[in-house]
């Protein structure tokens, strides 16, 4: 036998050495493979065996403070295509097309494109989904859904939003939280061979969605509805540009109305309401129709700044009580000008006939410019600037809606002159929101503290167990209660004695501040373009609510005391009436509304039934239900039964309805 050579020794080593290198390697790398990128590849190569239908979850509801549904999301139906496992294109494309009511040859392009899974049509009714079903096309899948619905159609849309076709939000709380609202998606998993068909006996899987959370809202439906009516009467009546209300409870922060007008539909938030309008907008060019939904959608109560006129005299006239620089008993005297100010002669609104001497009491029940540019010169430029930033202007309220504005104030006092000053004290030459607004008076009246503004209470699981709890915030004190209640009784007479007697309730103490200023349109004052305002808060001995009613742009008279003052007392009324506030009627109130009749109960009855029992005794009624039939069943009304109220009072009927998803 031949003995092996060095040489050949050292080859078979070498072959050895590269072949144990190898080995080694290769353990290597399957150990990196299982143990590094295992469960990758395990996801890749499930990827590559699987098609997955996304299960979307149930988008949780929006409650009003009581528990009234504003936004809903109902069952409907997406259809979903598997191309691999469709047998026959064409017949499969007329087939579907016809039910759907769709493009054949669209059809035909979705369920032959080289993909897993095609959407086909999204929310088809239940009828459509039976129909299909029958049919039991291969390749065709439905998969429940669901739909975001508001059932009082344009009812608070500024507040609540609305969503896109995939059920995201876009606008208000829908949009504020979405994130808690959408929930978690969950699958439909189903294994396929190499050429995209469905396994028989693959143990298909569904992983079920989670539903989201649900919102409780501040807003109470029913003053709410005060509000709308309200503001609605006011846009007819004055012919306004727009017309918004807030209600609030001053106490906690808390909104309880909030409105402007025109709204929209959340449901279809791209048409306007008004029919000719729609037309108009259908010959629009895409730009500039975009513009047009951004305005409709735009929620003045947060969203712009405006000069708040006379209404800022409040927020002047407390921080001059909280500093002693004045009293309620302090004398002034008008002659209809101010004539000492470098910079221009200011006027008081009654120039031609002077209030003459006057207290700071009359002062604000005349609201007096005069009083109130002395007013701001005693306090001096770094007070009135403190109290202005410590009433929250300059700021945002941080309330929970996209879009909030901050208004316009001054960056620092370096920048004030005398003759700003003087302007700043009746409320010129600043600008505010409506919501920092209301929010400062509301700390007038409530005490001195400054709230921050809340529309959402608490966030809830199906159960109804409280998963997220938004409790009442104070931002910090800005006046004390000496001063508050000082306030109030100077608020008061406005109402008894002033410019905001329209704003009068018999029965309760209404407080308040009527405000008309110039509009400034491209950074000069518009002429004949006003905002009319009033500010108000009840009871005065107890404020339950703050109230501010906005009318822009209002056509003749447009003076807060006119056309918004009124406005504010139909709303206090109702309001107070609707929380049983009991009213306390003074000797002459009483005499003049001694005639009252005990309302009646006519809920569970058909709206007829209910009509003829109200007419019977002497009351009107109303409702703004839609598809009212005559078997249509009173579900409640306002006011409530037992209540007294004066002969020929309106009885608001709210009905049952029914909507077909």
């Amino acid at each position: 036998m031949t003995v092996p050579s060095n040489i050949t020794k050292k080859r078979l080593v070498f072959v050895f050495a590269v072949v144990l290198i190898v080995v080694f390697a290769l353990i290597i790398r399957t150990g990196y493979i299982q143990i590094a990128r295992g469960e990758e590849l395990k996801k890749g190569a499930l990827e590559q065996w699987t098609k997955g239908i996304e299960i979307k979850p149930k988008r949780g509801i929006i409650f009003d403070r009581n528990g009234k549904k504003l936004a809903i999301s109902v069952s409907s139906y997406t259809v979903w295509a598997s191309p691999a496992d469709i047998d026959d294109p064409i017949d499969t494309a007329k087939k579907v097309a016809e039910v759907l009511d769709m493009d054949e040859s669209l059809v035909y392009e979705k369920i032959t494109k080289r993909q897993n899974v095609e959407k086909i049509k999204q929310w088809i009714t239940k009828e459509e989904a039976k129909k299909l079903r029958n049919l039991r096309l291969s390749g065709i899948e439905i998969v429940e859904d669901n739909k975001r619905f508001y059932p009082y159609e344009d009812f608070a849309s500024h507040i609540l939003g609305f969503t896109d076709i995939d059920g995201y939000g876009l606008y208000g709380i829908e949009k504020t939280y979405d994130r808690y609202l959408s929930g978690t998606p969950g699958r439909w998993v189903k294994t396929e061979d190499a050429r995209g068909r469905q396994m028989p006996y693959d143990g298909e899987r569904v992983y079920d969605a989670e539903d989201g959370l649900n919102v409780v809202l501040t807003i109470d439906e029913v003053i709410q509805h005060f509000a709308e009516k309200a503001a609605m009467e006011s846009l007819i009546t004055t012919k306004a540009k727009n017309v918004s209300i807030i209600v609030m409870d001053p106490k906690t922060g808390d909104i309880l109305a909030m409105t402007t007008l025109p709204q929209y539909n959340p449901n279809n938030p791209r048409e306007p309401l008004d029919e000719k309008e729609k037309e108009k907008w259908k010959e629009l060019p895409e730009e500039e129709l975009q513009k047009k939904w951004y305005d409709m959608w735009r929620n003045f109560a947060i969203n712009d700044a405006y000069e708040p006129g006379s209404t800022f005299k409040t927020i002047v006239a407390a921080a001059a009580l909280e500093e002693n620089v004045a009293n309620m008993d302090s004398h002034f005297y008008c002659n209809g000008f101010i004539r000492d100010i470098p910079g221009g002669v200011l006027k008081c609104s009654r120039w031609y006939n002077p209030h003459g001497a006057q207290t700071l009491k009359e002062g604000m029940e005349n609201s007096c410019n005069v009083v109130f540019v002395n007013l701001g010169r005693s306090l001096g430029k770094e007070k009135l600037y403190k109290y202005i930033k410590a009433f929250g202007f300059g700021e945002k309220t941080g309330i929970e809606l996209t879009g909030e504005q901050g208004g316009i104030i001054p960056p620092n006092t370096d920048v004030i002159k005398e003759i700003n000053l003087a302007t700043m004290s009746y409320g010129h030459g600043i600008a505010v929101t409506p919501i920092q607004l209301i929010n400062a008076v509301s700390a007038i009246a409530n005490g001195g503290n400054l709230m921050k503004p809340r529309l959402v209470s608490k966030l809830i699981d199906n159960e109804g167990n409280v998963v997220i709890e938004n409790k009442p915030e104070v931002i910090r004190q800005v006046i004390s209660k000496t001063t508050s209640d000082m306030m109030l009784e100077m608020m008061e007479s406005v109402v008894t004695k002033g410019t905001g007697t329209n704003a009068y309730v018999p029965g309760y103490r209404v407080a308040g501040k009527t405000g008309t200023a110039q509009k400034i349109i491209d950074g000069k004052y518009a002429p004949g373009k006003y905002i009319g305002s009033f500010v108000a808060v009840a009871p005065a001995t107890d404020p339950k609510i703050a109230v501010l009613v906005i009318v822009d742009e209002p056509e003749g008279m447009y003076y807060g005391g006119s056309v918004a003052a009124p406005v504010a007392g139909k709303v206090i009324e109702e309001t107070l009436s609707y929380l049983e506030v009991e009213p306390e009627f003074t000797e002459e109130e009483k005499e003049q509304f001694e005639y009252t009749e005990v309302v009646p109960d006519v809920r569970n009855m058909t709206i007829g039934e209910a009509g003829e029992i109200l007419s019977q005794l002497g009351f009107r009624y109303t409702t703004e239900s839609y598809n009212i039939t005559e078997n249509s069943v009173v579900i409640d009304q306002f006011p409530l039964p037992g209540t007294e109220v004066t002969k020929g009072s309106i009885i608001d009927l709210y009905l049952q309805e029914e909507y077909n998803n």
